[in-house]
């Protein structure tokens, strides 16, 4: 299928019916408008957002649509009125899925056992036999506490699971999802080498391996994916764009409106020549613009947020000189 290069985000929002109708009525609007890529997460919203989008796609076409979730992050979210320990012990310690000394930080896992888990939750929330995108959620929280070798040893078992799910027919691709990660330079505690992670996904499954995707935050205001050379790959500095190519990945791109908080400082002349009506669609321009990004991801949680988003994808792609001359 031909996926947008505008994808709808379901990050941000209270846990409440009124939100998840929010989602379900964008998620439809956007799909109507011709987008067709989706991401969520297993705990965004206590996982009330996976079960929006659950609701929104019932009806779609499969091959229509393409999704992308994410674990890693402990949701402890679930309705409930019990605290955070008892959830833990009840959902996940008491049957075998994930002890306390797995815990990393205080919040996140990646153990095989607790992948499979919240693919499970997922799949089900969303009503999906396969999800078409699965992130390991932010899985530089773990490197400052584990250090690197511990840390790309923990990766690896799980792109081995991740190799599994795809065997099982239950994913088919996996990513990593990153904040922090790609953005930083070598030397701080949370950078992540995308050529170590390659290097991972290689031993377990050759060639042929199903580490396809990243996924990292690219707006006006956080440029690093496009101009910052973070990245060593085949001993050449590289910007993560740029590096992802190199590697054959592809790209989405989050936080392309920075939650909103970029565009009451977009000037005039800025939103013009990036080609966008408003503030919001000239952000989303730069954002889906920027050679290398597959996928550029916003949160919809309203239809007429999607339905001016949207429009975006009529429009041509800002060239690569007006888009650096921007910074220079």
């Amino acid at each position: 299928m031909e996926l947008s290069s505008l994808g709808l985000g379901t990050y941000l929002g209270e846990p409440t019916a009124e939100a998840d109708e929010g989602y379900a009525a964008a998620a439809r609007a956007f799909f109507g408008a011709g987008g067709t890529v989706f991401d969520t997460a297993a705990n965004y919203r206590g996982g009330r957002s996976e079960r929006a989008l659950g609701m929104a796609f019932a009806g779609l076409p499969r091959d229509g649509f393409f999704v992308s979730t994410k674990a890693g992050y402990l949701p402890m979210g679930d309705g409930t009125d019990e605290g955070p320990r008892q959830w833990f012990q009840r959902v996940l310690e008491g049957p075998g899925i994930l002890s306390a000394s797995e815990v990393v930080d205080g919040c996140h896992a990646l153990t095989p056992r607790y992948l499979a888990h919240q693919l499970e939750v997922s799949r089900a929330a969303l009503g999906l036999e396969a999800v078409d995108l699965f992130h390991l959620h932010n899985p530089e929280q773990q490197l400052p506490h584990l250090g690197p070798d511990a840390f790309y040893a923990a990766v690896t078992r799980a792109f081995e699971a991740c190799e599994g799910f795809v065997q099982a027919g239950k994913i088919r691709a996996y990513g990593v999802a990153t904040w922090n990660g790609f953005r930083v330079p070598p030397g701080r505690p949370d950078h992540l080498s995308l050529e170590r992670l390659l290097a991972a996904a290689t031993d377990i499954g050759g060639r042929g391996h199903h580490f396809r995707w990243i996924q990292l935050p690219l707006n006006l205001a956080l440029t690093e994916a496009f101009l910052a050379p973070t990245q060593t790959f085949l001993g050449e500095r590289m910007t993560p764009l740029r590096a992802a190519g190199a590697a054959g990945l592809s790209v989405q791109t989050s936080a392309s409106i920075m939650q909103a908080r970029i565009l009451m400082q977009l000037p005039e002349d800025l939103v013009e020549a990036l080609g966008g009506s408003t503030p919001a669609q000239a952000a989303l321009q730069f954002t889906r613009s920027c050679p290398g990004v597959t996928v550029a991801l916003c949160g919809m949680g309203r239809p007429e947020h999607a339905q001016e988003n949207a429009a975006v994808l009529a429009l041509p792609k800002v060239d690569t000189a007006v888009l650096e001359g921007l910074f220079g």
